[in-house]
This record gives C-alpha cells, structure tokens and sequence, in this order.
C-alpha cells in the first residue's frame, strides 16, 4: 500500500546491499553482464552480487566510461535507467576521460529528455531537494517519498506538477553525500514511463541501488576532481574552533573575547591563524570551510 502524499513509511530493511572488500586495479575493467528482471517481478537471490561491487569502482579517468557501462547494465536489469549527478548544485554532468557525456552517451538520456541542460533543475526538482535533507536511498512519485526512517523535511517538500519538474513519475534516488559540504545523486527512472510504484522493487533492491551509486559517484568525484577544495593535513586547533563556532552563531571579536575570558587580540589571532589553514580569503570562508570540514555545525 503507497502511503499518504508527504508521508514517510517505516520498511523492512533490506539485506542486498552488503559492501564487498575493494580491490585494486590499475587497469580498466570490463562492464558487468547482468540478466534483466521486470519491475516488479520477485527475486528470491540476489540479482546485484557483491562481487560486481568493483565493476562500478573507478580508480583512474579511463575507467569512468566503462564503470558507467556496468552502473548502467546493473540499473537496466531492473527495468531502470540511471540518471547520475557528482554535484547536484554543478551544471556539469559527468563526463569520460575523453570529455563525453555519460548520461547520453552511456546511460541514454536522449537530447529530447536532456535533463543536465535544465539550469534549474537542482533548485526546482523536488528529488534534488530531497538529497539536501536525506543520506539514504528513498523512492518518490507524486504521491509522496518513501525512506526506511521517517524523514519529516521530505514531508514538506512541494510535490505539485512532480512529473514536470522532477523530469520522471517515480524514481529511486540515491543521495551521496561527499565530503567538503559536496552532494551527488544517482537517480534510477523507471524505463517504462507508466510504473509509478517502485516499492517493492525499493524494498528488494534499495540498499543493493544505494551502494553501486555510492561507489560510483564517490570514486568518479576521487578520480576526476580537480584542485583540492582545502590543503592537505589541515588541522585547527581548539581555541580556532571554538572561536569559530562562537563566531558562527554571529558572535562579534569583542563578544567572543568576553565569552571565552580572553582578549579581543587573541580572538583575531586564533580566526586569523584558522583562515590561514583553511586557505580562506575572510573571516566568512573561514566559518564555511571549517563547517565543510565538521569542526562546527551551523545548527547550533
């Protein structure tokens, strides 16, 4: 049975997902073969062995295009289509080693449902809202979102005009959160545009969904990132951090100094010194990136 629109179902867990031991490859690896399964069909074993985990593991740019390949035959044996982002707030999309694009030219996204191109995607999708407020696997259609735990800031998310907006009728979404405060996805659609109860697929197969995506996105951000968002090592020390949490709660030098028991010039030189380290241009990159880090949490 689908649950009210907005609300958040408690569901049995599911025990596909189990994370196999990396293994080390220097070179790239062919995509994994996968028998298909329509949706809603009952799966006594597993259909995503452990052993593939490394199939969709990236350990250098040339093995983006075929990990995608086996992300993608995975995802098909279930009646889906991934869609992957590495950064939903990014107007990139992923891309190969040699600059193609891997929504179209490996999952097969058409230039007619080109959903990378929509500038406002990660601001009006109610699934890219979702991932701001969720780190596990869920499932959604208009009707509401599915977790194992009750989320209630999914509850509040606008789903009217879900098809529209969200570019799919019901999709299983798998949020990855990676370090530096950055946020990827991996959503998988279903290929027939009519199912709209993903369910019992989500119940079976979530977990086994959650942990292909999480490698995947995890290890193409590893391989393909660019310059390091913060220097290596950094280390704040405990007067930096408290000075920092004080400061960000909006606390001034003067207020810091009379809370802490110690001067105004010793306050400066604690937030300067913790600037330096994070490589932060002013006192604000300074909170932000110390809050990238999880030396501060800015709900407090």
């Amino acid at each position: 049975m689908i649950p009210r629109k907005g609300s958040a179902a408690t569901l049995p867990r599911s025990t596909a997902g189990a994370v196999a031991q990396p293994k080390a490859e220097a070179q790239p690896r062919a995509a994994a073969t996968i028998t298909p399964l329509p949706v809603g069909r009952a799966a006594r074993t597993p259909v995503f062995p452990v052993a593939t985990i490394d199939s969709v593991r990236i350990t250098c740019p040339q093995d983006v295009h075929c990990a995608a390949e086996a992300l993608h035959a995975l995802a098909l044996a279930h009646g889906l289509r991934a869609a992957p982002a590495h950064n939903i707030a990014d107007k990139r999309t992923p891309i190969d080693a040699e600059g193609n694009i891997l929504a179209r030219d490996v999952f097969g996204w058409t230039d007619a449902k080109a959903w990378w191109r929509n500038s406002r995607i990660a601001l009006d999708s109610p699934i890219a809202s979702a991932c701001r407020f969720e780190s596990e696997p869920f499932w959604v259609n208009a009707d509401g979102f599915r977790t194992r735990q009750p989320n209630h800031y999914l509850a509040a998310i606008d789903l009217a005009n879900f098809a529209a907006r969200a570019m799919t009728r019901a999709a299983i979404v798998v949020p990855v959160h990676l370090p530096f405060g950055q946020i990827g996805a991996v959503s998988f659609n279903p290929l027939e545009p009519d199912v709209t109860d993903l369910e019992d697929l989500y119940v079976r197969q979530g977990d086994a969904l959650g942990t292909y995506a999480r490698t995947f996105i995890a290890s193409y951000v590893h391989a393909m990132g660019s310059v390091q968002a913060l220097p290596p090592g950094t280390r704040l020390s405990k007067r930096e951090v408290e000075c920092l949490r004080w400061a960000a709660i909006g606390k001034t030098d003067i207020e810091i100094s009379m809370i802490m028991s110690r001067s105004r010039a010793t306050v400066r030189f604690h937030i300067y010194n913790a600037s330096v380290k994070l490589n932060a241009v002013n006192r604000s990159q300074t909170v932000f990136k110390a809050a990238q880090l999880g030396y501060i949490s800015l709900n407090t």
